[in-house]
Order: C-alpha cells, then sequence, then structure tokens
C-alpha cells in the first residue's frame, strides 16, 4: 500500500479517535484532504477508466469468438417437386471466429489514443491533488492568522482591563478624573467588538478549514503551528514545465493528431478474415417413392450435418462524395485550434508564475515591514506607559499607542500568514506542489 495512503489512513484514525475536537498540524490538514476529497476520488476514477480504455483498445488485436444457436419451426411445410420439406423444430449451432488483418491502422491509432487518455488521466489527478493542497492550506493559515488575531485582541483586552484597574485606583485616591475611566470604557467596548468579529471569523474559517478536510462541520480544530518564521526565498524560476495544464494541453495535441490518423483510416481498405462452423439438424424430407410393382411407399429422410467455413473480406471506398476528406480538413482544424490553445495557455500560465514569484518577494518585504512597525509600536507602547504614570503625557497618547500596537500586531499576523500562503501558491505555479 502506498505510505502516502497509510499515513492519511492513520491520521484520520487519530482524528476519529478524539470525540469533540481534533489538533492538526499543516501536513496532517494536507493529508485529510487528498484522503477525503471528492475531487480527488473521482480523478482516480477517471485514472481507472482510462486504465480500461487501454485494455479494452488492445482487445481489438485479438481475434473475437462468437457463438450462436437457432431454432425454427415452420409451418406450412414447403413443397419441393412433389416432396415437403419439414422445419418443425430444425436447430443450427455455430462457432464464428473473426481476425482483423487490416484496418487502415485504426486499431494501432486507437490504442494509440488510450495510451494518451491515461497520461491526460495522470495529469489530471496531478492537477486535481495540487489544487486540494493549496485549498487546504489556505484554509489552514487563514483559520491560523485569525485565532492570532483573537489571541491578540484578547491580550490587548486585558491591558486595558490593567489600565482601567489603575484609572480606578487613581480616581479613589483623588489623583485621576472620571472622564479618562469613560475613555477607557469606550475603548474597551471597542475592543470588545473587534475581538468578538475576529471569533466570529474565526468560525467561519473554522467551517472551511473542516470543509476542506472532509472533517464535520461541528469539529473544534486546534492548530499545532504556530506563525512560522520566514525564512529568505530561495532563488525562484519561473519554469512551467512541470505544469499538468501544459501537459494537458500537449496531449490535446498528440490526442488530435491520432484522430486525424483515424479518420484517414476510413479511405484505406479493411482486411479480415473469418472462420466458422455451424451444425445443423432436425430437417425432414417426406415424400413418396414406386416400387419395382408399382407400388407408391411414402418415406422420410432426415439430415443432420455440420458445415465449416473460411472467408477473406475486404472492404474498399471507393466513392463517398468526399465526405472522408472533409473530416480530414476538420481535424486538422481541431489539431491547429489546439496547438493555439497551446500557445495562448503557456502565456497565461507564464503570467501566473511570475505573479506567484512576485507575490512570494512582495510578502518577504511585507513581513521585514511588519516586523520594523512591531519593534516601532512595541518601545512606543513602553515609553508612552511610562511616561503616562510619570504624568507625562495624556491618557489619549497612551491609547494611541495601544491602538499602534493592535495595528502593527495584527499586520504582521497577515504578512506572515499570506506569505504562507504565496509560497504555496508559488509551488502549485510552477507543478512542483505534490
Amino acid at each position: 500500500m502506498n505510505h502516502h495512503i497509510i499515513a492519511a489512513i492513520a491520521c484520520i484514525t487519530a482524528f476519529t479517535l478524539q470525540a469533540a475536537g481534533v489538533e492538526m498540524s499543516q501536513a496532517d490538514c494536507r493529508q485529510l484532504a487528498l484522503a477525503n476529497s471528492e475531487q480527488v476520488k473521482s480523478a482516480d476514477n477517471e485514472l481507472r477508466k482510462a486504465q480500461l480504455e487501454k485494455e479494452i483498445a488492445f482487445t481489438s488485436y485479438l481475434p473475437k469468438v462468437d457463438a450462436s444457436a437457432t431454432a425454427v419451426y415452420l409451418a406450412p411445410d414447403l413443397d419441393m417437386m412433389g416432396m415437403e420439406l419439414q422445419m418443425r423444430g430444425m436447430y443450427m449451432a455455430g462457432m464464428t471466429l473473426t481476425q482483423p488483418l487490416y484496418t487502415g491502422g485504426k486499431i494501432r491509432t486507437a490504442n494509440r489514443l488510450a495510451k494518451i487518455g491515461i497520461q491526460s488521466a495522470k495529469q489530471q489527478k496531478r492537477k486535481t491533488r495540487m489544487d486540494v493542497v493549496a485549498e487546504a492550506d489556505n484554509a489552514y493559515w487563514s483559520y491560523l492568522a485569525v485565532l492570532s488575531k483573537v489571541k491578540m485582541l484578547e491580550t490587548y483586552s486585558a491591558q486595558m482591563d490593567t489600565l482601567l484597574r489603575q484609572v480606578e485606583t487613581a480616581v479613589k485616591a483623588g489623583m485621576g478624573i472620571e472622564n479618562d475611566m469613560l475613555r477607557i470604557n469606550t475603548k474597551h467596548s471597542e475592543i470588545n467588538y473587534q475581538l468578538q468579529k475576529a471569533r466570529n471569523g474565526a468560525d467561519m474559517c473554522r467551517l472551511a478549514l473542516c470543509n476542506a478536510t472532509g472533517l464535520p462541520f461541528d469539529t473544534d480544530i486546534t492548530p499545532t503551528d504556530t506563525l512560522p518564521v520566514a525564512d529568505l526565498p530561495l532563488m525562484m524560476d519561473a519554469d512551467i514545465s512541470a505544469r499538468p495544464e501544459l501537459a494537458l494541453l500537449q496531449t490535446q495535441i498528440e490526442a488530435t493528431e491520432q484522430q486525424i490518423k483515424m479518420v484517414r483510416a476510413d479511405m484505406l481498405p479493411q482486411i479480415a478474415l473469418s472462420a466458422g462452423y455451424t451444425y445443423y439438424g432436425n430437417v425432414k424430407v417426406v415424400g413418396s417413392t414406386t416400387d419395382n410393382y408399382g407400388n407408391s411407399i411414402p418415406f422420410t429422410q432426415e439430415y443432420r450435418d455440420g458445415l465449416g467455413l473460411i472467408m477473406a473480406s475486404v472492404s474498399i471506398p471507393i466513392l463517398h462524395w468526399g465526405e472522408n476528406t472533409k473530416k480530414v480538413r476538420k481535424a486538422k482544424i481541431d489539431l491547429h485550434n489546439a496547438q493555439l490553445d497551446l500557445q495562448r495557455n503557456s502565456r497565461l500560465l507564464d503570467i501566473e508564475v511570475r505573479r506567484a514569484i512576485q507575490n512570494v518577494t512582495d510578502g518577504y518585504n511585507l513581513i521585514q515591514t511588519a516586523k520594523a512597525g512591531c519593534r516601532q509600536a512595541d518601545e512606543n507602547l513602553r515609553t508612552m506607559k511610562a511616561r503616562y504614570y510619570a504624568a507625562m503625557c495624556t491618557l489619549t497618547d497612551l491609547l494611541d499607542a495601544q491602538s499602534q500596537w493592535q495595528q502593527a500586531q495584527s499586520n504582521y499576523i497577515e504578512a506572515v500568514t499570506q506569505y504562507k500562503i504565496y509560497n504555496t501558491e508559488y509551488l502549485r505555479a510552477t507543478g512542483r506542489l505534490e
């Protein structure tokens, strides 16, 4: 058994044992998505169909053997020059063997088309698997991003709770004003609103992840990955030769070329050899004859015998009013269209991979910018806290610093998770996502 299938089964079993919630890594997410995807299962079925088509096409090389049996009851009897031919219960049974000798290349072309069909089904399966993995990665990192924002907002809310308690203490001691408490409560309500929106968003992302992995929609998923450290992108190339879409377009051209040969085969002679044997019985002839004395003597004679047959047949197309010639022209137009599709889609695939490279590069730069923003926001918040407690700045300055800290943290979470999604998309765009 394929080790990927074994790993997927083990992953599913481990998740099934847990009642309402699962812990899931990115690798687990991919395995579950591939194991439960209806698209992947459908692609597997299409590949099996293509393999069966190849086996069916191969049988055209082999002789065909058919058996037949016939029973006849004919009434009334047939008059044959004073005698009667009786076929009341006549039977025939036989076997026929037919071997094609020359079909104008149809059989060979059909086998080549079947082989191309297998190649096409394999590439379609690769494409489907990559699409499923890309969708699973997107759902996984999006869910992790929203959960990270929820945790950040919970931290932000806790900071406001601490600040509120400190202001309440100051007001009771006569060292603060009640207006500050109102402003903090207002800010706290705003944070709670954002937190509720983030939690709602996390639940929607969880549903999307359940859908991508095939888990029940009430499953509580806990990602085991943390926000990754973004490594400097390696040298990325724009090679699209491994893209299954490109291979599918190329196989389409190959298939169209074989279709031209198939149509041309209709313009060539067809030669076949047949051999058969038929046994018949219960055929009776009823009549009468005269003896030497002139007396009429009735008689009945039954016939039972077997017949062998060997036959060679040749079919030569002579006049079809240009039908086959027009079919060849039509097939050539299909070939030209397939070549044009390859040219057009090759450019589109090239644009797609170049866009993916640019996204990875831009994503890495955004992470560096977000990191710098986080450092500045951390330092600004630390400074404002110290100055506020030293009565050197207003509460407004401190609240602004906390808002900047929240935005910087949010920007960093989005940049890091989007960078992971961009990396997956680059691998898919170059046909390397497995």
